[in-house]
């Protein structure tokens, strides 16, 4: 069976690191966190060059997908890691649950995942 269930609203907000309380609205099935790099290639969809003074986050450092129903985070090679809950760092290119409420941690940034209508 196809899951066909719509997307829930979601979003990331800084907590620690970077400008907190910014947010940024997961809209697509598949978002890239990271620095702008217009020679490298790289146009993430959350930009975080002017929130990442010490650029401890990776150009292409992550990225969020929506997935049967599952929000997921994979790291894409990140130099400095990203954490879930302060937990083991990612293994990149193996993504992982997150659910409401999860702090996401990339480079010195620290994140909340909010889902709407989640408790």
């Amino acid at each position: 069976m196809t899951d066909t269930a719509k997307q829930p609203k979601s979003k990331l907000t800084i907590t620690r690191g970077g400008t907190q309380g910014k947010e940024f609205h997961l809209e697509t099935d598949v978002i890239a966190i990271g620095r702008w790099d217009p020679d490298g290639g790289a146009f993430p969809e959350i930009d975080l060059t002017n929130d990442d003074i010490e650029a401890k986050i990776s150009r292409k450092h992550a990225r969020i997908l929506y997935q049967e129903g599952k929000f997921l985070l994979e790291d894409m090679g990140s130099l400095n890691g990203t954490y879930i809950n302060r937990g083991p760092r990612l293994i990149p290119g193996e993504p992982q649950e997150i659910k409401h409420a999860d702090e996401l941690i990339m480079g010195k940034t620290f994140f909340k995942f909010d889902v709407e209508g989640a408790e």
